[in-house]
């Protein structure tokens, strides 16, 4: 018990570590450009999907770790939590959930195999995609592609592909919340203007 709590310290402490590395070589992707697509080396929990399939759909995000504390504690069940409040959202369509994997240290840890163990225990049901990593790259391309600080992180995307939310590591979830209907509430096409006599 006392080496498992030992190794946990351990691994959360080069957790820590890695995360000041990246977050001093990497910024985060400006918000209301166009999301870059996802590059995913596997799917759990859903067939090939790219951001391009989710056009006219709110987008939420989750870039997480199966060792991350902070993805425990916080994002983990923040997804779960906007999954029960914007579940009829979900059903008709208008929203999407998803988790990307994206491992940048301790990889013969975070295998796919721990990470499919990791998502029955916490009943992540929704799709999740293992960031594409390249032989001989320590940041993998999603990763890259978003500029993403560590783990976890989190951004939202509004129906017509912009990032219009990013931040690494805790935020005021009322904020996102209040985002995500704001997004919901736009059109997907813009509407005609009215001629007026």
């Amino acid at each position: 018990m006392a080496v498992a709590r030992a190794l946990t310290l351990v691994y959360a402490l080069i957790a820590a570590l890695t995360v000041a590395i990246v977050a001093s070589s990497v910024t985060a992707a400006p918000s209301g450009k166009k999301a870059p697509e996802w590059e995913i080396s596997e799917w759990i929990n859903s067939e090939p999907l790219n951001l391009s399939d989710l056009k006219g759909k709110v987008v939420v995000i989750d870039f997480f770790q199966l060792w991350c504390p902070g993805c425990k504690s916080f994002s983990i069940p923040l997804m779960h939590h906007w999954e029960k409040v914007f579940e009829k959202e979900a059903m008709e369509g208008q929203i999407a959930f998803v988790s990307i994997h994206t491992v940048f240290e301790g990889h013969n840890f975070q295998t796919p195999k721990r990470l499919r163990k990791f998502l029955k225990e916490k009943g992540i049901a929704h799709p999740v995609g293992i960031d594409r990593h390249i032989e001989g790259k320590r940041i993998p391309e999603t990763m890259r592609r978003y500029r993403t600080m560590g783990t976890p992180e989190m951004a939202i995307i509004d129906k017509h592909g912009n990032l219009r939310f990013q931040r690494f590591g805790f935020f005021e979830p009322a904020f996102g919340e209040g985002l995500i209907r704001t997004l919901l509430g736009e059109q997907t096409v813009p509407e005609r203007a009215s001629l007026t006599q």
